[in-house]
């Protein structure tokens, strides 16, 4: 069965970094875009960044750019999120997601992990 396993969230200060992972299993993760998103404290889901499937085309939200940065390597089928410069508002509980349709960018998630908080507070 799909399973997406995030990890490396923490407890950071205002400024510093974290990279999150996301161990994908039980699909073919190359065939896929892939996704962050996050949910702030009593906020609604809030859409990160994207990956194409080679990992060539990226895209992020207006909040994040040129701060994080989503990659993937698909022969470990493990998404990532390099979080530089962050910020109070970037905390959240983040989570990776798989798209519906293979090949395709619908922005439309069928699965995503458990999450993992990510604090930034000084």
């Amino acid at each position: 069965q799909v399973q997406l396993v995030e990890s490396g969230g923490g407890l950071v200060q205002p400024g510093e970094s974290l990279r999150l992972s996301c161990a994908a299993s039980g699909f073919t993760f190359s065939s896929y875009w892939m996704y962050w998103v996050r949910q702030a404290p009593k906020k609604g889901l809030e859409w990160v960044s994207a990956v194409d499937m080679g990992g060539f085309s990226t895209v992020s939200a207006d909040s994040v750019r040129g701060r994080f940065t989503i990659s993937r390597d698909n022969a470990k089928n493990t998404l990532y999120l390099q979080m530089n410069s962050l910020k109070s508002e970037d905390t959240a509980v983040y989570y990776c997601a798989k798209d519906l349709s293979p090949a395709s960018s619908t922005s439309k998630y069928d699965y995503w992990g458990q999450g993992t908080q990510v604090t930034v507070s000084s």
